[in-house]
Order: C-alpha cells, then sequence, then structure tokens
C-alpha cells in the first residue's frame, strides 16, 4: 500500500470551465476522493465555482492551488495547449495528476511530463473517461473472454456540429483546435485499447477548414491479419457517435460510445445479450475512483490506460496530423 493509505483523496481542481463543472459534480458520486479545492486564474473565478460545487477552498492561481498541502491529487482542466505547462506544475509541486484528454498537443510535450512524474515518482494519467464507464468495462470483459471470437473490425466515430466561433477553442489553431485533438481522440483512443497494438500502416484524410485546423477527418488503421479500424471525427459535422466491434463470432454495439450507458453483444446463433449502466453520475466519477484506486495501493499509473499507451497514442495523431501538413503555430 502506498502513503494515501486509509484516506480520502483530496482533489484540487485546476480550471473552471464546462469539462471541471462536470468533474466537479461528478465527485459526489466517488467513494474513495472528495473535492477540496479550485484553482483558476482569477480568485473571482475561483471562489465563484468553488461555491458553486461546495469546495471548501479556492485560489487565485495554479501556483497557489498545487502548493496546498493538503490536495493530494491535481485534476487538470485547462484548454489543450496549456496541458503540459499546467502538469508540470502540479508535478513539481509533488502532486499526483489526471490530465483532461488530449494529455497534450504532441507527444514530444507528453514524454516530457512522463519523465517529470517518474523523476518524482509521481502517479499520471490521461483523463479518458470512457475506459472506466461501466459498459466499457463490460466490452473489455466480453472481448478477454473471446465472446466474438477474434476481432477483426472496428467502426468508431464522433462528431458534432458546433457553432461557427473562429476564436472558440474548437476552430481556434491558437488553442489547439480541430477535430482530430477535441473529438477525434475518442476513437483513436478505442481503437488502441480494441487492439492494443500500434497499427502497421495509416490512411487519413481530413478536411482543413478556413481557420486552418481540420474541421472533419477520416482513418484507417491496418493491424495486420485482416485487423483494421474505421475511425472518424467532425466538429461541423454530425455523426452517429457509436461504436461497433465485429469479430469472427459475433459482434459488440455501443451506442454514444464515449458516453455509453449500454452495449450489446451479438454472438451468431445466440440471444442477444444487453449490459446497461443506471448510473447517477455523468461518468466522471469512475476516472476519479481509479485514480483513488491507484493512489490508495501505491501504483504510479493506471493498468487500463498507461503512459505508454497514451504516449503512443499521440504519436499516432502526430502522424495523421504530419501527413495533413497540420501544425499548430505554438509547437
Amino acid at each position: 500500500m502506498g502513503e494515501f493509505t486509509g484516506k480520502q483523496i483530496k482533489w484540487g481542481i485546476m480550471g473552471t470551465g464546462w469539462i471541471a463543472e462536470q468533474f466537479a459534480k461528478d465527485l459526489a458520486y466517488v467513494s474513495n476522493g472528495v473535492g477540496l479545492a479550485a484553482g483558476s486564474r482569477t480568485l473571482e473565478s475561483a471562489n465563484k465555482f468553488a461555491d458553486k460545487f461546495g469546495l471548501p477552498r479556492a485560489y487565485g492561481s495554479y501556483e497557489e492551488l498545487v502548493k496546498d498541502p493538503d490536495i493530494d491529487a491535481i485534476y487538470v482542466a485547462t484548454p489543450h495547449p496549456y496541458h503540459r505547462e499546467n502538469v508540470l506544475t502540479a508535478l513539481n509541486a509533488g502532486k499526483a495528476v489526471l490530465c483532461e484528454k488530449p494529455f497534450t498537443v504532441n507527444s514530444g510535450e507528453l514524454e516530457k511530463l512522463i519523465a517529470t512524474a517518474k523523476q518524482h515518482n509521481l502517479f499520471l494519467m490521461e483523463a479518458m473517461w470512457t475506459r472506466f464507464l461501466p459498459p466499457i468495462v463490460q466490452v473489455r470483459k466480453w472481448l478477454e473472454e473471446g465472446r466474438i471470437g477474434e476481432v477483426k473490425l472496428l467502426k468508431a466515430e464522433f462528431g458534432f456540429r458546433s457553432d461557427w466561433n473562429p476564436a472558440g477553442r474548437l476552430l481556434n489553431p491558437q488553442l489547439g483546435g480541430g477535430a482530430l485533438l477535441d473529438a477525434g481522440i475518442y476513437p483513436v483512443s478505442f481503437a488502441s485499447m480494441i487492439f492494443g497494438s500500434e497499427p502497421e500502416r495509416v490512411w487519413t484524410t481530413a478536411d482543413i477548414g478556413e481557420t486552418g485546423v481540420d474541421e472533419q477527418f477520416s482513418i484507417l488503421l491496418d493491424y495486420g491479419r485482416g485487423r483494421a479500424a474505421s475511425l472518424h471525427g467532425a466538429v461541423r459535422l454530425d455523426l452517429t457517435n457509436d461504436a461497433s466491434i465485429h469479430g469472427t463470432k459475433g459482434m459488440i454495439h455501443i451506442q454514444s460510445f464515449l458516453n455509453a450507458t449500454e452495449a450489446v453483444l451479438r454472438v451468431t446463433g445466440q440471444e442477444e445479450e444487453k449490459f446497461s449502466d443506471d448510473r447517477k453520475a455523468a461518468g466522471y466519477a469512475f476516472e476519479a475512483e481509479e485514480v483513488g484506486r491507484c493512489l490508495l495501493e501505491g501504483l504510479k499509473e493506471s493498468p487500463t490506460i498507461s503512459l505508454e499507451e497514451s504516449l503512443s497514442i499521440l504519436k499516432l495523431l502526430d502522424r495523421v496530423r504530419s501527413e495533413w501538413g497540420l501544425k499548430y503555430p505554438f509547437e
């Protein structure tokens, strides 16, 4: 057992935007953790957030937040380009970190974070909340049991039509905008979960919009032995947001897979099985529970989404963007 044995993990939330609000609300459903403090670039914003979600402490800078000696773990909920700097601030203050997806803008930035976490012997994890949802846990169990035989094809997509706002984070290259990092990380990470290895070949195409970021994309990954993943993402186009996994004995369908509440197993010649989740939380509680479990057991990373896997995913995203000729101004 680790240094947190017998404790509830006390969380500090870095950032006060929409995703930070979802995480803060879900902390009410976490058995091994509790929200302690909010940190923002202004004390007014931090106080407003803390009051809204019943957090006892608020700080007007991220540096003040991470200096709080009672905080065990920091949830980084800031925009993509600031993840590297913000995670380093927390790690260098001796805090465990859960960082919102995508971990960083590129793999070079993540390599720095991993090295720093290992240098300080600290826990670090990407907040890929989908991995920890009960229906997705059940999907992995079905796959491990070989219920659909050898997996041959994954089809997964996530896309939505956002409002036209060139200055907003979705379309602004200065903020790491575009479909790949915001929406596309979900199907790409899902493919990594299913196939567990780097693809042998990659084909990709993208629609680069007038702001210079990818508004939609398609990726075809070849994992060898006839195994493939067809992935799609968009921020200016509504997609089904479903995932289907096809094997030699059957298939699994997950409606709205990134925030799944059910999964359906169809094995050839057998009656359909359905797993449903009647959770009260939105779903962010499960990743917080995982961080708490790891810290209480003395682990420095989660076996469900390792640092090595997160790095492999970002290297793939780098490769895809390179093929598009898409580089952010700050890189």
